[in-house]
């Protein structure tokens, strides 16, 4: 016979993991809004910060997205300014993604935004360490 226990809310692994990331999201919005960007932009040019020149596919390997759930995003990046794609001349069924100067230029204002989101938790920063460190373990082992 099944348990019922299995279906309380509390009972569920997922349900604190959707509150915070829905929680610790919302907290980026003003810094965000101030550079004109949503979470999901703001990922993908952290990892262009990162590593100028990638692939469309690489991108979404890093990010966990793949390309139809990127694609719009980058397009929206590139009617900004922010980004150039480009078909490689080897390959051309591979697009490759490139900063441009307003791209850059927008790094220097982001840098602040991590830091106001600790500061914005009033969470001891060493819990928020340990905490990303757990998260991250647990995603390695989905996704070995």
């Amino acid at each position: 016979m099944e348990s019922s226990e299995n279906l309380k809310l509390e009972n569920q692994i997922c349900f604190p993991l959707y509150v915070i990331a829905k929680e610790i999201t919302g907290l980026y919005r003003p810094f965000l809004d101030e550079l004109d960007m949503t979470y999901p932009q703001y990922l993908v040019m952290m990892v262009l910060w990162e590593h100028d020149g990638m692939t469309v596919s690489c991108i979404g390997e890093k990010l966990y997205l793949d390309s139809g759930t990127l694609t719009p995003l980058l397009k929206r990046l590139e009617a900004k300014g922010l980004i150039t794609r480009q078909r490689k001349k080897e390959d051309e069924r591979v697009v490759e993604v490139f900063i441009t100067e307003a791209g850059q230029q927008l790094k220097s204002k982001a840098c602040s935004v991590p830091e106001k989101i600790v500061n914005s938790t009033k969470v001891d920063p060493e819990d928020l360490m340990r905490l990303k460190e757990s998260v991250q373990n647990i995603i390695k082992t989905l996704k070995e």
